[in-house]
């Protein structure tokens, strides 16, 4: 597994990151099944969220075991100052920890949600508070949403964050206007070494209303290989900047991820967007939203 610096955090990261938003709803054996696989293959990077169902009560029998050889990561999706404390607390709890690695301010796709956030008793605070007591080492944002790398670069202005986790793909990239704001925030981040990390590099588009569900991810993925692994390898090969990439919202979708990293080095991102380009019904996953 390839692995990058996290920005000035410091940690060589695998540049695949588990996304455990996959745990949120299966049983233990099956996240063992999934955590262990993500493990063998490298991974070292682990991202939840408090948000994600029963993924922190999934990971935190793991804990004794690995929380030394991880970065571990969580979100907050509460806006106020208290509310935020208690979920980061909570969040511990539930992982079986008394630190992660990475606090992140979750789900933070406008303007209006940044305001209340930075606001006086606004949930950054609570993060602040997390890291000057140890409980957290570093703070970071996170977004999704056709805004979200230009409310993240607001965000940088505002506060120095140590990381930036925003949807990069090469679909959104194709928009002008989102490839503009999107490198826009890769050199906001730049001028303070944040890491920039990315989420929804295979979504393919939104489910339809006629079709069943195959996946738990609320978005249809990308799922054959080959345009699995020209996603990765467009990502990684266009943006060094991106110091990893998400995985998937679902287990089964893991082991096409890790063979795309794998493979993503025999591609240059002009080959990867050709095989992009053939993908039929390829389209921003954020034309609708889940509520």
């Amino acid at each position: 597994m390839q692995t990058r610096r996290l920005g000035r955090i410091g940690h060589q990261s695998s540049v695949l990151i588990y996304g455990a938003a996959s745990l949120s709803d299966v049983d233990q054996d099956r996240a063992d099944a999934s955590i262990q696989e993500a493990l063998d293959a490298g991974i070292n990077h682990f991202d939840v969220a408090r948000d994600y169902g029963d993924a922190e009560l999934r990971l935190g029998p793991w804990m004794a075991r690995i929380r030394d050889d991880i970065f571990l990561a969580t979100k907050t999706g509460e806006r106020s100052e208290e509310s935020a404390w208690r979920q980061i607390n909570e969040s511990l709890e539930r992982l079986q920890t008394d630190h992660v690695d990475l606090i992140q301010l979750h789900a933070v796709c406008d303007v209006e949600n940044l305001d209340l956030l930075t606001a006086k008793g606004g949930g950054l605070a609570a993060a602040v508070r997390a890291k000057q007591e140890g409980l957290a080492g570093a703070i970071g944002i996170t977004g999704h949403t056709h805004a979200a790398p230009a409310v993240h670069t607001e965000a940088l202005r505002r506060f120095d964050f140590d990381s930036v986790l925003t949807p990069v793909s090469y679909r959104l990239a194709s928009d002008p206007a989102y490839k503009e704001d999107l490198e826009g925030l890769l050199e906001a981040a730049a001028r303070t070494d944040a890491a920039v990390m990315a989420i929804k590099a295979i979504a393919r588009r939104n489910w339809r209303d006629d079709e069943p569900k195959r996946y738990d991810t609320w978005y249809l993925p990308l799922d054959e290989q080959e345009p699995v692994t020209a996603a990765v390898a467009w990502v990684l090969g266009t943006y060094p900047q991106v110091t990893g990439i998400a995985t998937a919202g679902e287990t089964r979708l893991l082991r096409a991820m890790l063979a795309a990293e794998r493979a993503s080095g025999e591609l240059t991102p002009e080959q990867a967007a050709r095989v992009l380009d053939g993908v039929e019904d390829y389209a921003s996953p954020f034309v609708s939203m889940p509520v």
